[in-house]
């Protein structure tokens, strides 16, 4: 997962995004939190972004969609 508070999503979570592909690991999901504007989430989610997370987000939760996501991605594979 990726945690933003200083506004570096848009131009960092792509590049990582980028990153893992170029190495042959896009078959790891990418998982954003922190303050990230609404406006943040579409552009996040076109570049990859599996989740993403604000503050106050439930924690249980947000752990059971995240595990939910892993085994969607396990058994697409």
């Amino acid at each position: 997962g990726v945690s933003s508070q200083a506004a570096g999503h848009l131009t960092l979570v792509p590049a990582l995004i980028a990153a893992l592909q170029q190495e042959g690991a896009d078959d790891i999901l990418v998982v954003c939190g922190g303050v990230i504007p609404p406006q943040d989430y579409q552009p996040l989610q076109q570049a990859g972004v599996a989740a993403i997370y604000g503050p106050g987000t439930n924690i249980p939760l947000a752990a059971a969609e995240v595990m939910k996501l892993i085994r969607a991605r396990q058994t697409a594979v």
